[in-house]
């Protein structure tokens, strides 16, 4: 069982294989993800083109694919009857060297059935030509981020529940984005009341001065937090040590 903190700082827990303890396989383990350039064009993208934008994340996204390597264990006592035999693992399960690149290989698969292409500038990125119901011609864009799904159309909700066909999808996590990669995402009125997206790391920043304050304080370092001001180019936070604990 390995236990987590995400980006967001949210607590999560994993029943995972212990896959440092296999042989590496010979094909290959790579897997790579969508860039956060890719997310900020995107978003930029559905603003020019008048397009909306919804997000999804994908339950036990590993459990769908199948897995790579030979692996056998044997279960301990929480398995009930079960316990101490011999199991083969069929599914990809987190921890396994080839889980990350079965994933995405199988997800990959699904999207191109679907009719959406890898961009050669990002392979995590998938296009497909649609047109709105004025005729006006675009590309659909698809970003992908191991389970984590943006999806930027004219109505995304029509691929959106094409996908949810096929995988189970979060509870709740279907909506236009709050939250991407760690950061936030709303929509803002610009001055000349143009709408656009805006991606901030408020939440991510207040989690972390929290964090950050008591662990110093824990350690009886004297916290101070002078804020930020329009021009002012000093240091955010301005921390006074104990002469008896150091510099």
């Amino acid at each position: 069982m390995i236990f987590d903190i995400k980006m967001d700082f949210t607590r999560k827990a994993r029943f995972v294989a212990g896959g440092h303890t296999t042989e590496t396989p010979a094909s290959t383990t790579y897997s790579c993800v969508v860039s956060r350039d890719s997310v900020c064009i995107a978003f930029m993208f559905a603003v020019l083109n008048d397009l909306y934008i919804l997000a999804a994340d994908v339950g036990n996204a590993y459990l769908n694919a199948d897995c790579r390597e030979k692996i056998w264990t044997i279960p301990g006592p929480e398995f009930g009857s079960k316990a101490g035999t011999v199991m083969i693992i069929e599914k990809a399960l987190d921890g396994l060297k080839t889980s990350g690149a079965a994933w995405r290989s199988l997800l990959a698969s699904s999207l191109t059935e679907l009719g959406y292409e890898s961009t050669k500038a990002d392979r995590d990125v998938g296009i497909c030509t649609a047109v709105k119901p004025d005729g006006f011609e675009y590309y659909e864009m698809l970003l992908v981020y191991v389970d984590n799904i943006l999806f930027v159309a004219f109505d995304p909700k029509l691929t959106m529940d094409a996908i949810g066909k096929l995988y189970r999808l979060k509870e709740g996590s279907v909506g236009p984005p709050e939250r991407y990669l760690g950061a936030n995402i709303k929509r803002v009125q610009l001055p000349n009341a143009t709408m656009a997206w805006s991606i901030g790391a408020d939440k991510y920043v207040n989690n972390a001065l929290v964090t950050v304050k008591a662990t110093l304080e824990s350690e009886g370092i004297i916290w101070t937090f002078t804020g930020m001001q329009r021009g002012y180019d000093s240091t955010v936070l301005s921390v006074h040590w104990d002469s008896a604990l150091g510099s």
